[in-house]
């Protein structure tokens, strides 16, 4: 059987139709796989973090790490030697009480912006792993402010147009 050049041509160009078109699927499945693989790997490491008015019952039983943000509220920033360093994290709404066991930053203060993060225990306690201060552009180092002062250079280091 002998087949004619323009409908062989014609089978031939639908056939390559359909491999490219097959091959373009499968490379868009392949692709679409990725980014979601992507996607699940590097989400613990994006910096969100919720508000305590965000936390649900769900995060406090799961015991996940978890980023909370707000403020340091007054008159619950309590020092202890032997349990750490209790405070609460407040926002406009609710507060999260948080414990933490370790070196707090120089800019940590009650009424400053934190970051904290860790996990629940089971006591609904955030437990800190990490504490983290929110600061400005006009941030000076406390061992630097010291030195300056010390060298008398501080009054001068403040007139100065930065």
């Amino acid at each position: 059987m002998q087949y004619d050049t323009k409908a062989f041509l014609k089978m031939q160009l639908v056939q390559e139709r359909k491999r490219r078109f097959s091959v373009f699927v499968l490379g868009s499945c392949i692709l679409g796989f990725v980014i979601i693989i992507v996607f699940f790997i590097l989400r613990d490491s994006v910096n969100f973090f919720r508000t305590p008015s965000e936390i649900t019952d769900l995060d406090r039983r799961s015991h996940a790490s978890l980023r909370i943000g707000g403020c340091v509220e007054k008159g619950t920033l309590q020092y202890d030697a032997k349990t750490g360093i209790r405070f609460k994290v407040i926002d406009m709404h609710s507060s999260q009480e948080v414990y933490f066991n370790g070196i707090l930053p120089d800019l940590f203060r009650e009424g400053q912006g934190v970051i904290v993060e860790g996990f629940f225990d089971t006591f609904s306690v955030f437990t800190a792993m990490r504490v983290l201060v929110k600061h400005d552009e006009n941030y000076i180092p406390k061992d630097l402010v010291d030195r300056l002062k010390a060298q008398g250079l501080w009054a001068d280091y403040l007139k100065h147009d930065r």
